[in-house]
This record gives structure tokens, sequence and C-alpha cells, in this order.
């Protein structure tokens, strides 16, 4: 375990600022809105406010409030918060962040973990930020599972919860089957229980609304980042890498798709916290070798879980409870909890914590 802290050379700020000042604008397609992408005005005045008005500086040190660290396992160094609690009986929690995120999604969260009875520990997924990018495919999450379970081995963790949203709601049930004797309970923020085409003829009405849910969602009919992802992250990945207007308008335009708090973007999330994510991604030019997750993906298949352990949910529809019990055993469901699952540990971490300390209450 080696301690880590994030200091960016200024070298690498001074470029950042030169290339969103040197951008060389494309014009505005004819459409409405966002039917074409996202919109050049828009895309330009959050441009100007990373350039000019937002402060990395701040931002590093922000997080390096965290303590962090580097640990070398399956071959790869892997970058983690770890971040205690006051309690002395306090439960280890381990948070996996998804794509297109970063452990940034959680710093908002962890102070009402700790507060509430939770060491908190968020390692980066390899590929993203700083964490390694692995040098070969197979990094399913069956494997960053196991090296999720290695990595709280190592902390001395005889129990602990696990916790994933987007690309973490695949790993943390396979932390669970790496390490079932230690592994408390999973808790998914969101994608169990979505009907395949098998299922459509056994929905009943409340059961087809729910479904009918999905399929208008604006994320059902986006980029098809998945396919994107699994098939040509290489080609898209010199635009990103090169130019930050590029990266900011891709991470933009998913972060639009995804956003299902019913408000527009920029009042869900707040813009520094986006531009931080963003920053991870530019400083550390992980953009390409955060899609490793997709490189062996099949399909844009929803997570099933696990068996082993409890398993509670943030975010019911469209996921159909009935349809998550038959791979989990369903022990938290709320149905009332706030909108926003995508990015609720970024938008309403309040709500996000207090459910999480609900399901793990008694599990330890």
């Amino acid at each position: 375990m080696r301690p880590f802290r994030i200091d960016i050379p200024q070298a690498s700020l001074d470029d950042l600022t030169a290339r969103l000042r040197n951008t060389r604008w494309t014009p505005q397609l004819p459409g409405d809105g966002w039917s074409r992408g996202v919109p050049v005005s828009e895309l330009r005045e959050l441009a100007s406010y990373w350039q000019t008005g937002y402060n990395w500086r701040a931002a590093e040190t922000r997080l390096n409030e965290f303590p962090q660290y580097l640990t070398e396992i399956d071959g790869l160094d892997i970058h983690f918060l770890h971040v205690r609690s006051a309690q002395p009986d306090a439960l280890p929690l381990l948070l996996t962040h998804g794509w297109p995120n970063s452990f940034v999604e959680f710093t908002e969260l962890i102070e009402p973990l700790t507060r509430r009875g939770f060491d908190v520990v968020v390692p980066s997924v390899p590929g993203f930020g700083f964490s390694a990018a692995p040098r070969e495919t197979g990094w399913s999450a069956a494997r960053v599972g196991q090296v999720w379970a290695e990595l709280m081995r190592r902390l001395g963790y005889e129990r602990y919860g696990v916790q994933g949203g987007d690309f973490g709601a695949y790993v943390a049930p396979e932390v669970a089957k790496a390490d079932p004797s230690h592994v408390v309970g999973v808790y998914i923020t969101g994608g169990l229980g979505f009907p395949t085409e098998a299922d459509l003829p056994e929905l009943n009405e409340e059961e087809q609304t729910a479904f009918a849910e999905l399929m208008n969602a604006d994320w059902m009919h986006g980029v098809d980042h998945h396919a994107l992802l699994r098939t040509a992250p290489q080609t898209f990945a010199y635009g990103w890498n090169d130019s930050p207007v590029a990266a900011l308008a891709w991470l933009t335009q998913k972060f639009h798709e995804f956003n299902a708090s019913g408000e527009p973007l920029e009042q869900a999330i707040d813009r520094d916290l986006f531009l931080t994510n963003l920053s991870v991604y530019w400083f550390t030019g992980t953009f390409g070798s955060s899609a490793l997750p997709y490189y062996d993906a099949v399909g844009p298949l929803w997570p099933e879980g696990q068996k082993l352990v409890p398993t509670g949910v943030y975010s019911d529809a469209p996921g159909i409870r009935r349809l998550a019990a038959r791979t989990n055993t369903i022990t938290h469901w709320p149905e009332t909890n706030p909108a926003g699952h995508h990015f609720i540990a970024m938008s309403n971490p309040a709500d996000y914590a207090e459910d999480l300390q609900a399901f793990f209450t008694g599990l330890a």
C-alpha cells in the first residue's frame, strides 16, 4: 500500500487551456435542441467555463483531502480512496463507479457515509483515472470483482458490503461471488429486473407500463456507447485524447442521456463536479482505456446479480422486482426513492446515503 496524491503538472493545465482556446468549432447543424447532439451554443459556454472559470487546483486540493493509495493487484497498480469512520464498529463499504464516471462520482457521498458509520473504500476501475490500464483484453466484471475482493483482504476487512452502479452493478455481485464468506450484502443503484423478450408475454399491466418507460427513456435512444466502445474505441480515442472539446462533448452527451432526474443536467449535477470528473479522464488520458469493460461484452445485456448474499436496489422501475428475484435474494426495493438513479450519488448524495444505511443496517 503506497500513499498517493494527485499532482497534475502545471504544463498539463497550460496545455489544456491552450487547446480549449484554439478550438476549431463546428457549425451548428439543422435541427431543434439536442436532436443532432450537444448544441454548439451550450458546449461553447461550458468549454469557456472550463477554460476560464473552473479551478482544477481547487478540485485537486479537494480530492487530496481523501486518503489515497496505490497497490499492485493482478499485475496492475490500483488506485483507491480509503476513508475511515470515527465510529469503532463501522461497516466497511466498497463503492464501484461506472462509465462515464470515475471515483469522483462518490466524493460528495463519502462524508455522509462515514458519518452514518461506514468505512468507505473507493477504487478506480482498471483503465479509469489513476488506476493502471490493462495491457490485454479479458478484464471482465468478474475479474475486477476478484481484484476488489483481494483489495478488501489486504485492508484486513473480515465483513464488508459492496455497492455498484452502471458497470459497478456488474462488478458488485462478482465481488460477492469471489468472496461470499466476507460480503454481507450487495447494493445496486439500478439495472436489475429488466425484462427480456422472453418475459414480455408474461408481464402484467403495471409491468408493461414499467417496460414502456424503459423503452421510452432517452438513454435507450441515444448514442449506442455499448457498441461504440466495444467495437471501435481506438478510433474515437484519438479525438477524445487530443481535443478537450471532443471529450467534453462526448461526456456531456452521455450525462445528458443518462440524466433521469427530470431536471436539466446543469441543475441535477454541479457543473464543477461534472468538470472534475471530466478533467480526471483528460489529465490521465484514459478515455480509450475506460472502454475496456465493453471489449468482451456481447450486446447491452443487463446485470443479473447473485443469490449468495442479500441484495438491495435503490431504484425500482423500469426494473421489475419479480424478475430481479429470479437471480437475486431481494431484501430492499423501495418504490419512493428520489429519481435520477444513474448519477444519484452525485446529484443527491444525502438520500443515497440514507438508503444505503437502510439496506445495510442489520446485515453486519
